[in-house]
This record gives C-alpha cells, structure tokens and sequence, in this order.
C-alpha cells in the first residue's frame, strides 16, 4: 500500500514545491516591468528579460502538462491477462467436483460459490460500510492546515503621528491552523443520513435475500432438468438411430419399387417427423447440464453428473390455512421487508427538509501560529460562535414540504401495492403449486402408459419396415412422455420455490464463507425437510398466532403501526408509532475472546480452556451487529443449552459468533444440534 502511493506523494511534493518557485517567479516577474522601466542599465534589463521568459518557459510547460492526456485502448494481450486472472479468481477457493452431485449439493455450491451471489454480497458489504462512514460525518469538523505567503513589498502603513512608514510584516512567512468547528444543523442532517444509510445498509440485505431466493428457483429448475437429460440423452441418440436407419431403409425400398411411391413417402414422412420431435428434444436436453454448471459455479467443461433423488412432492404446505401463509409473508417477504425501510427513508426525508429551515448554529476553537518575526505574538487561539439563517429558504419550505410529504405519500403507497401484489402471489403460487403436482402425476402415468407400450412394441418387433416405423413411433412417444414427466416435475419444484420465496422462507444460514460445504449441504437439508413437513418459520408456536397478534413487528424493526395495520382486525386501534432510532441498534459486548451467556442480556462469565482435551460447539451464526446476535441468544435460551459468543476480527469489521456449548464430545454437540433444530434453529458441529 505505502509502496504503490509513493510516487503519487512525490508528485504531490514536486507540485507544492513548484507552485513555491512559481509564487516566487510571479513576483519577480511583477517586479521585471517596474525595474525595466526604473532602471537603463543594460545588465538591469537583461535580468528582468531573463526572468519573465523563466516564467513564460515555466507556465507554458505548465499547460502543455495539463493537455497532455491521451486515451489508452486496451491492449489485447492484457486483455487475454486479465481474462485469465478473472476466470482463475472465479474458480479460487471453490471446493472440486467428486462424483455426481445432489439436488442439497447443488444448492449448497450456488449458495457458496454463484459469483451473482457474491457480487450482491459485497454490494450488502458496501451498504454497511457506507452506514459506519456516514456516522462519523455526525462528528466536529476538525481541520490542519499549513501554507506560505510571500510579497512583492513589505507590508507598511503610515500614521498622521509620524510621516516615515512603518513595517508590519514580512515579505516571507508560514502560517499554521488548528480549527475545531462542530455545526448543529450540520450535526442534525448527518444523523438523519445515517438513518438512511441504516435503512439503506438493510434494504441490501433484502436485496441479497430475494437473489438468494430468485438463485434456489434457478438452481432446482436446472437441477431436474439436468438429471431428464442424463437420464434421456442416451435412449434419444438410440431413438434418432434408429429412425435414420428405418428412414435408409424406406429409401431403400423406394428405390427399389418395394411398395407404391405414395406410401413410401408416407412412410418416410413419418419417420422425418419423428427425427425432427427427437432432435428437438436433443437440443433442449443439450443446455441444461451447462446452465446448472454455470449456477453452482462449475468450469464449463466438467462433465456434471447428478443424482436424482426421490421424487417427494409435498402437500403439506398446501394443507396450512392461507391465512397462516399471509402473516409468514408480511413478516418475511424480502420486497416488502424493502417498502418498510423506504417508508423509513422517506419519512426521515420529511425530518431532514424542517431541519433546513432552522437556523445554522456553529461553535469554532482554532489555535493559529505565524513565523513573521513583525508579530508580537506569533502563536494564539481564538473562539466564536455564529448564527445564520437563509431567508429565502422560507419561500421554497412549503414546496419543500409538500414534496417530502409526497415522497412519503407514494412510499405508503408502494407498500400497500406490494403488499396486496404479495398476497395475491401467495394465492397464486399456491395454485400453481397444486396444479404442478397434478400434472406431474398425470404426466407419471401418462409415461408409464407409454413405456408399458414400448415393452410390447419390443416384445412383437420383426424384421420389416412397418414394425421399425412402429418403433420408431413408440420410441419417440415414450420419450417425449418421458420429457415431459421431468418437465412438470421441474415446473413443480420451481413453483414449490417460487411459493417459499414468496412466504420468505429460507435455509438459516450463519455465515456461508465460514461454513464448509458438508455443513451448508446439511443445513439445506434440513430445511428441505421442513418444508416437506409443512413447517413454516417459527414452527407450531407461529402457526397457532392469532390474527391479531404482530409477529412480523418484532422481524421487521419498524414502527409497530406498519405491521399492525395489515395482520389486526379493522376493528382494533393502531398504536402510535415508536420514534425512528439508528438501526442495528448498538449493545455493548466485552471484547474477551470467549463467554458464557446466562441471559438474554449477554451477561459474561469466562470459560476455562485447560489442558489439550478438544471441546466441541454447535455455532448458530456470526452477526456484524452485537442487537442481532443477542437476539439469536435469546431464542437459543427456550433449548435450555448453555450459550456464549466470541468475537472476531474479518475483513476489518468485527463479527460476534453465538455458540452452544461447549461439550465434551462430538456426539453431545450433535444431540444440541438436534435440539436446536427442533426450536426452528440451524447450525453445525465443530471444535473449539
């Protein structure tokens, strides 16, 4: 880092220095004209000609630099370079293909390695650091600063007391400054930016969950389609066989006057029909397994098997009341989470235009020093305090105002339409979810049907053209009934997805760059469990709430009137709205590497690491905001498990682990896994 910025500070020295000489410079060439005029010595003359083509040699240098820009194309053998660094970088740290993947595999290798995936995580990285910068703009402003004065003439001043002048300063001198200045409105603004840049920092998170989402779709669709077309490539190159060899052989008997020409063109008619449907079906098969490849983050030109796992297609979830499924949504669906937050932001939008019309209020302490030796006292601080007021701000504030208050007017709005479009989807998906399933079975029978067929078209197969044509037929209906099984098999995994994304439900993961691929593949399937067994979040206690109770005001940290207005009777008063506070709230956390939590508040007690003896832990997730892990201690408390948290130190930022334990041995820490896991908790084994 110090080696790469030493040329720029250098350069940043030379200009300083140069723009000295060329202060220097100035003046002498202020000073050239009155010499020349004053002075008729020849050697006076040429030191003032010297000078002011020092100085016309110096600026046109000067503006030949600051012209002296030229666009770079790119060059193509860094191009070749850089594509090779990126494909490397894309393929770093990613675990190898063994063997045939599952569908748990498959998403836990898109989840881990999607480089879409990582490109939202870092925008979520960017939010939150731009959140932590903008909380110091709330801070006084702080300033140093240095420079040089020079001049032509002393600077002296005559009095009525005395006709000679007297010097006050030099011509020379270097000034210093230390100033404090710490502004109110300054001070207002910038915390109602944080709190926008928190909302904003959140809504990244929303972000990054609906891609989540939208990438598990992807992932399953392109998985099912994969396994038809490794299970269906092979029997459709044999189908397309032996059609060109049926069709050779009509040809040939064409040719040969075998039959008549009509019903050799029939036949051959039939046959080519049947080709053109099998080699459609190739090329659709053909995409899948690269798509799928390109999703979990796999080179291209791996041969990527799967293992197809048992077809389960739940209705479970469809047996839960409608009504369950919308309060799940409102308390967990991520584009609505995101109208919340932007309601959030626009109302302190609101705060921030009756801030401007206040009058600016600003406190300044400056220590200053100057080396002229003129000055009595070359060092001294001075203080103040000044009030200003834009008087003509008070024109455009009711404008300002009503453009605020709209702003907040279609937030509202947007929220109440994404709301209503969300409860529509979940109606929606849930039909569509039924309607999958039927046709998948209709389809599973219709394959059956046709494969029964097939066996007994093989079974009565002879040697004349009329039974190739035959099989070539039943061939081709069984595979395309066969394709078609898989594709609405495909459809209803995709709309069992697009249901989950619409409720917001997804795997609990901690951290996937701290989970090893073996644990997140676990802890998908899991929660592929729990959605076939029709579990939503929060499990029996969440699907038991009453109407009008709030779970979603505690998942959202918004003003509880949000929440309420949607899940309670119309007949039940709102509650006034909590005042907005900076989220994530902060909670002190000592910074001891390792302790034990007794409570819900994060009380400490040390643990004694003695001897070599390996302890193991269950680690139920690594939070950047202390409020975020405390809440998560909270719910592991219902398990009656001792709980601590750890904090560590990644990518600059602090992260704070929570974790069960700790327990003599493995088995025990997989027996408080599934403890956890059966209070809607997730997380994985490892040791201490």
């Amino acid at each position: 880092m110090v080696e790469g910025n030493t040329p720029l500070l250098s350069v940043y020295g030379a200009v300083i220095t140069v723009g000295i000489d060329v202060c220097h410079l100035g003046i002498r060439l202020l000073e050239a004209p009155m010499t020349l005029t004053s002075l008729t010595s020849s050697s006076t003359s040429r030191i003032g000609q010297r000078t002011l083509r020092q100085s016309l040699l110096i600026g046109a240098l000067i503006l030949t630099g600051c012209a002296s820009v030229d666009p770079i194309p790119l060059d193509e053998a860094a191009l070749n370079t850089q594509a090779k660094t990126d494909r490397s970088d894309a393929q770093r740290d990613v675990d190898p293909i063994k063997g045939a993947i599952s569908l748990e595999e498959a998403l836990a290798r898109a989840l881990k390695y999607n480089l879409d995936r990582r490109t939202r995580m870092m925008e979520e990285a960017i939010a939150f650091n731009q959140f932590d910068a903008s909380k110091y703009d709330m801070l006084p402003k702080l300033v140093a600063s240095a420079g040089y004065r020079t001049r032509s003439e002393f600077a002296s001043t005559t009095s009525n007391l005395s006709s000679s002048p007297s010097i006050s300063s030099e011509k020379d001198h270097a000034v210093n400054d230390l100033g404090l200045t710490w502004n109110l409105l300054d001070f207002g603004l910038s915390y109602s930016n944080a709190t926008q840049n928190a909302d904003r920092a959140l809504i990244a998170v929303e972000r990054r969950r609906k891609a989540m989402h939208n990438l598990m779709q992807d992932v399953r669709s392109a998985f099912w389609r994969t396994a038809s077309a490794q299970k269906l490539r092979g029997e459709v190159k044999s189908a397309i066989a032996v059609a060109e060899l049926a069709l050779t052989d009509a040809r040939t008997a064409e040719a040969e006057g075998l039959r008549s020409p009509l019903d050799s063109l029939r036949y051959q008619r039939q046959v080519l029909e049947n080709l053109r449907l099998l080699e459609a079906i190739d090329q659709e098969l053909s995409t899948a397994r690269v798509e799928l490849a390109n999703l979990i983050n796999v080179p291209l030109a791996v041969d990527l098997k799967v293992t197809e796992p048992v077809e389960i297609l739940s209705r479970r979830m469809l047996e839960l009341p409608v009504e369950i499924m919308e309060n799940v949504a409102i308390a967990k669906n991520a584009d609505l989470r995101e109208q919340f937050y932007n309601t959030r932001i626009a109302s302190e939008e609101t705060r921030k235009t009756l801030l401007r019309l206040f009058p600016s209020v600003s406190f300044n302490v400056n220590a200053r020093n100057d080396n002229d030796k003129y000055l009595v006292h070359n060092s001294w601080s001075d203080a103040g305090v000044q009030i200003s007021f834009g008087l003509l701000n008070l024109l455009s504030a009711p404008t300002q105002i009503r453009l605020a208050e709209a702003g907040v007017a279609l937030a509202d709005q947007r929220r109440v339409a994404t709301q209503m479009a969300i409860l529509t989807q979940i109606h929606i998906a849930r039909l569509q979810y039924a309607n999958a399933i039927q046709q998948y079975q209709r389809s599973d029978a219709i394959w059956k049907v046709d494969d029964r067929i097939g066996r007994h078209i093989t079974n009565r197969e002879q040697a004349d053209a009329q039974s190739k044509l035959d099989k070539v037929a039943n061939n081709t209906a069984a595979i395309l009934s066969q394709l078609r099984r898989y594709q609405s098999l495909a459809q209803a995994h995709a709309a069992s997805s697009k249901l989950q994304a619409t409720i917001g439900m997804e795997p609990e993961i901690s951290s996937v760059q701290e989970m090893s691929l073996k644990d997140l593949q676990a802890v998908i399937g899991t929660a592929i469990k729990r959605w076939e067994n029709g579990e939503l979040p929060g499990g029996e206690k969440f699907a038991t709430t009453q109407p009008n109770a709030e779970p979603a005001a505690t998942a959202l940290a918004v003003p509880a009137t949000n929440v309420a207005a949607v899940v309670a009777n119309k007949d039940q008063p709102q509650r006034p709205a909590a005042a907005p506070t900076l989220y994530p709230a902060p909670v002190k956390l000592s910074s001891a590497p390792l302790k034990l939590i007794t409570d819900t508040k994060l009380s400490p007690r040390k643990i004694e690491r003695t001897g070599t003896t390996k302890k193991w832990v269950v680690q139920l997730g690594a939070h950047r905001y202390p409020n975020l892990a405390q809440e998560l201690v909270r719910r592991a408390g219902t398990v009656e498990l001792p709980v601590f948290v750890e904090t560590i130190e990644e990518g600059g930022a602090t992260l704070t682990k929570v974790l069960a334990g700790p327990f003599a041995t493995r088995q025990e820490a997989r027996s408080a896994r599934n403890k956890l896991v059966d209070q809607g908790l997730q997380g994985f084994v490892r040791s201490l």
